[in-house]
């Protein structure tokens, strides 16, 4: 079977959105706020007022390069390009890793808001090889199932805002309280910056959207404030439904708001979209993870068979199937639904290069002033110092190990 060596230009601006969109309204804005809480108190806002000024930078950066490079692979790709190899190497290594253990994170998730325990793990691998069967179909059917999810989701959060206001039950809780401290705004801010980094799989999709260099700018922008003013809302109906402690304590924010207006029947709605948002991020991921793992063995930083493209589908097959391979295997063997910082740390990895990429890029190429790339690249480090200690030790081991298996590789070639 002949196989073509490049990606299909498929998509238009919505389906990118949609995309972006599955991948950030996930399963971290029914999760992310209550650790959030627990980190910064009442400071819950300011932590995600300043995630989203990092995204913000962040995600600058990512369409400026994108625009200028419109091929599969994202910061891989930009940081070969404008940093040399091995920066390119540690943007997409990080990236994969990670994400790879979102999507078992994702698939886990949604597995424990729709069956009892004894099946949770078999529903999970049955939801990852479900999606990998759609991506395989083809990137407009991903476009597809994203915008119906999204939809979905948008529903549940609508119904879950409006029954903590509008309850018979609903009593506005006191949303101030003590604040946890610059340390503790920074680490919210960390956290609910996980529920942000979806938009990077926008750019991850540049062999695939038509008129990239205008479309990824604006599908990345626009994704990315629409879900700054979700999370917005969605925040404020928290902290003032619930207040900072009682937040903090909960493992299910949005259910025990919806809980307390008095709207019984508003609640399996938020478990179905918690459920449909876990479904589209782990669709997102796992585009993205194998639209990086396509650029990645195009150079031979991953097996050079992992850059087959389908001829019919035209999609990277072999790079989803592997991936898949691998998610299912970890979705079987352990419980990564605590993943987040481990993700954080790769995802910000990945974004510190692409601000230092983007940097680098000339006049002609510029759409957004070069400050913010350093504001970006600054609040990245940030970000990184806040992670737990473990997910930052675990973050270092692995992009080692992957450093030093390259390098192996090179001498040896």
């Amino acid at each position: 079977m002949s196989e073509s060596k490049s990606l299909q230009r498929r998509l238009g601006t919505g389906d990118a959105v949609a995309i972006g969109l599955g991948a950030m309204i996930g399963a971290g804005v029914f999760s992310a706020f209550a650790p959030a809480a627990a980190a910064a108190g009442a400071g819950l806002l300011v932590g995600l007022a300043l995630a989203a000024v990092v995204a913000y930078c962040n995600a600058t950066a990512s369409a400026q390069l994108a625009a200028q490079y419109p091929t599969s692979g994202g910061t891989y790709v930009y940081g070969r390009e404008r940093l040399g190899p091995w920066w390119g190497f540690v943007a997409g290594w990080g990236f994969v890793i990670g994400k790879t253990a979102s999507c078992a994170a994702m698939a886990t998730t949604f597995a424990s808001y729709v069956v009892p325990e004894p099946w949770r793990r078999p529903v999970a691998v049955v939801a990852v090889l479900a999606l990998t069967a759609v991506n395989y179909r083809g990137i407009t059917r991903t476009a597809r199932l994203a915008r119906i999810i999204v939809a979905l989701v948008l529903v549940a959060l609508a119904v879950a805002v409006t029954a903590s206001w509008a309850g018979p039950g609903a009593q506005p809780a006191d949303p101030f309280g003590p604040v946890g401290g610059v340390y503790g705004v920074l680490q919210a801010a960390g956290l609910l910056f996980f529920a942000f980094a979806g938009y990077a799989r926008i750019a991850t999709l540049g062999e695939e959207v038509r008129e990239p260099r205008r479309t990824i700018p604006r599908a990345i922008v626009g994704a990315l404030g629409f879900v700054v003013l979700l999370y917005a809302v969605v925040g404020v109906t928290l902290l003032a439904c619930l207040g900072p402690d009682r937040l903090a304590s909960s493992s299910a924010p949005l259910l025990d708001a919806v809980r307390a207006g008095g709207w019984s029947w508003a609640a399996p709605v938020v478990v179905a979209g918690a459920a449909a948002a876990s479904l589209g991020a782990l669709l997102a991921l796992v585009t993205g993870v194998g639209r990086t793992a396509l650029a990645m063995a195009r150079q031979g930083d991953l097996p050079r068979p992992l850059a087959a493209v389908h001829p019919r589908f035209a999609v990277p097959y072999r790079a989803e199937l592997a991936v898949a391979a691998v998610v299912c295997v970890l979705v079987a063997t352990v419980d990564l639904r605590g993943v987040i910082g481990f993700s954080s740390f790769g995802v910000l990895v990945y974004y510190l290069v692409a601000n230092l990429a983007a940097f680098t890029q000339q006049d002609e190429h510029r759409r957004w002033p070069r400050f913010l790339q350093v504001i970006g690249a600054v609040g990245c480090i940030v970000l990184v110092l806040t992670l737990p200690p473990s997910a930052v030790v675990a973050g270092v081991a692995v992009l080692a190990a992957g450093v030093v298996v390259r390098a192996t590789r090179r001498a040896t070639a």
